[in-house]
């Protein structure tokens, strides 16, 4: 893929979701800000649907987040992000749980020119923040995965064209959130989506299952089934009356119960379905768009047909890794190089590599610790994937990256770039690969470091594997607020940041949640069964492993146990960690994980809604 088809792209060919006139509009908005022509207010709406939004710093920091529709990135893309990391951020960008690349501490001016480089590569950051419709996901396995029905890739390409730039998209009275998936086990986490898409087929015809109104944060709440069956045809029609309804409808004053359930819920189910059946009635009477394409995208992927170029040497990997500038504010990503072992191999082969529906090729994952890739990393990725697969990776839910199109006899070589670029690490998707969103790093609304925490989990388990073979299938997602962006709330053990006082000191501290998930069967959100300080987390957390590998039922997986145990039966395991008093306190409980300085937690208002 490239910006713009081409018969020299060596690759799969995608089309630019930028628009130079969305940049220019930016660059001449900002001068009306600075010349006091719009008042603050009116630019943070502006700036927001531009995908710029401040920090928590008091000096110029901003967070551009960057749009990667279907989580699909190029060579180019992946050289864009590169270059915009090390010339305005902090050296690396960070994954997001929606498939989006957020850089951080940029200043303001210096957001026209790194919209201006991802342009160059197609990226855009239109409608990435604000009250929009946000990045389209979808499963990062679409294409490739044996029980699919179809390839839902091309789809939710169709639908992101459709909304990017549409006039609704971004004026709604909150964010959008949409999701699509193929697999029987949901990757991409459609019912916390305002409308998911799981792909079917019913008498031979295309088709997607159609859920609604889902989303965690304040009143979690699991989509319902708006059509158990719905042909793709309609797509674009469906979406645009939802859109409408939430559009004409919604709540515009206040902003903790705007989104589309608290709607849904307020009119109730069958006044809800009375007003989407009437916009649809309406989008149909003036010949709304019927998803068409020349002709039916292919069930699945096609081979690279193309001749793949060599992979760099690993000695040339080790001296970029090398080379690579990372400064701070906060965590950076470690360099982790580290020569290849076979039993190293073989453990990484066993948890990051899943055979694909063709024959002879697989797709691997790599683990990518709290989402974060340095430019130098961004790069060999890109050259990899050249090298090794099919010229794009595919970031996931999870933090991590999907090389696709893998020859089963290149993974030594795949496994020996990858470990010299410090990205070799087993145990994707699994307990070790934490999920957490940015926290007080840099975001305003939270209370706690939450990539402190996650990076002290991960140590904790990765020191210990034991523990790991315990509770492989557990999932931990960390947020350090309520909002949830690590999605703590369907996670089989969540971590939510907020704070205590201990004689008047403020400490960190996590609710600890638990029995939250989704599956084929249902959707779950957890629930709280502890309030323990920052520092003993990770005692916490192997507490409830040993508890899971105790008492499980045989084939119990960590999320059916952790929905089945009584949460007081947790608390009572916990109780000695919750309580803290000053007598007890140590000194590092009044210090967040990753700082140095006392905890002094200070929220402001957050620009999540406008």
């Amino acid at each position: 893929m490239s910006a713009h088809d081409s018969p020299t792209t060596l690759g799969r060919a995608r089309l630019s979701f930028a628009s130079e006139a969305d940049i220019d509009e930016f660059a001449d908005m900002l001068g009306k800000f600075e010349r006091g022509e719009i008042t603050p207010d009116q630019w943070r709406v502006f700036r927001l649907v531009r995908g710029t939004y401040g920090q928590r710093q008091l000096d110029d920091a901003q967070m551009i987040r960057v749009k990667i529709p279907q989580g699909v990135l190029t060579v180019e893309q992946l050289d864009a992000l590169a270059d915009v990391a090390e010339q305005y951020s902090r050296g690396f960008g960070h994954i997001t749980t929606r498939q989006n690349i957020q850089l951080h501490f940029v200043k303001l001016h210096d957001a026209e020119p790194a919209m201006r480089r991802l342009a160059e590569a197609g990226l855009t950051t239109r409608e990435a923040c604000g009250n929009s419709v946000r990045n389209i996901t979808a499963c990062q396995f679409a294409g490739v995965a044996a029980d699919e029905p179809f390839d839902v890739t091309p789809y939710a390409e169709a639908l992101t064209r459709f909304l990017l730039r549409h006039p609704l998209s971004s004026s709604l009275p909150r964010k959008f959130k949409i999701a699509f998936e193929g697999c029987s086990r949901d990757h991409i986490k459609l019912t916390i989506n305002d409308i998911g898409w799981l792909a079917r087929i019913q008498e031979g015809h295309r088709g997607f299952r159609v859920y609604i109104g889902g989303g965690t944060a304040t009143m979690t709440t699991a989509a319902a089934v708006l059509f158990d069956f719905l042909p793709v045809e309609d797509m674009l029609r469906v979406a645009e009356a939802v859109i409408r309804v939430f559009h004409e409808r919604g709540d515009y004053k206040h902003k903790q119960r705007n989104r589309m359930k608290f709607l849904i819920k307020t009119l109730g189910w069958d006044a809800w379905r009375a007003a989407f059946d009437d916009a649809l009635a309406k989008v149909r009477a003036e010949g709304g768009r019927k998803l068409e394409f020349e002709q039916e995208p292919a069930s699945d992927e096609a081979a690279p047909s193309w001749r793949r170029p060599p992979a760099p040497a690993v000695d040339e990997i080790v001296r970029r890794l090398e080379a690579a500038s990372l400064r701070g504010p906060g965590i950076v990503p470690e360099r982790r190089t580290s020569p290849a072992t076979l039993g190293h191999f073989e453990s990484w082969v066993r948890t990051n590599v899943r055979p694909q529906k063709q024959n002879d090729f697989v797709s691997a994952v790599v683990t990518v610790p709290l989402g974060d890739l340095s430019g130098a990393q961004f790069r060999v990725l890109g050259d990899l994937a050249s090298a090794y697969g099919d010229g794009t990776v595919r970031v996931s839910a999870v933090q991590d990256l999907v090389f696709r199109w893998v020859r089963q006899n290149e993974l030594p070589a795949l496994y020996n770039c990858l470990q010299a670029a410090g990205l070799g690490l087993p145990d994707a998707d699994s307990i070790a690969d934490v999920t957490s969103c940015p926290g007080a790093e840099s975001c305003k609304l939270a209370v706690t470091q939450s990539r402190g925490l996650g990076q002290a989990l991960e140590q904790h388990l990765r020191a210990a594997p034991e523990l790991i073979e315990m509770a492989r299938e557990l999932d931990i997602k960390i947020s350090g607020c309520p909002n949830g962006c690590g999605q703590n709330h369907i996670a089989t053990i969540g971590f939510q940041g907020s704070l205590r006082k201990v004689d008047g000191k403020a400490v960190p501290q996590y609710f600890i949640q638990v029995g939250g998930g989704i599956d084929a069967d249902r959707t779950t959100f957890g629930r709280l069964a502890a309030k323990v300080p920052a520092r003993r987390a990770a005692t916490a957390l192997e507490r409830l492993v040993r508890l899971y590998a105790d008492e499980k039922q045989d084939g119990e997986t960590p999320v059916a146990f952790f929905r089945r145990i009584e949460v007081p039966k947790v608390k009572a395991l916990l109780s000695d960690l919750e309580s803290l008093t000053s007598e007890t306190a140590t000194a590092t409980d009044y210090i967040d994980l990753a700082e140095t300085t006392a905890f002094r937690p200070e929220t402001t208002d957050g620009e999540c809604a406008t």
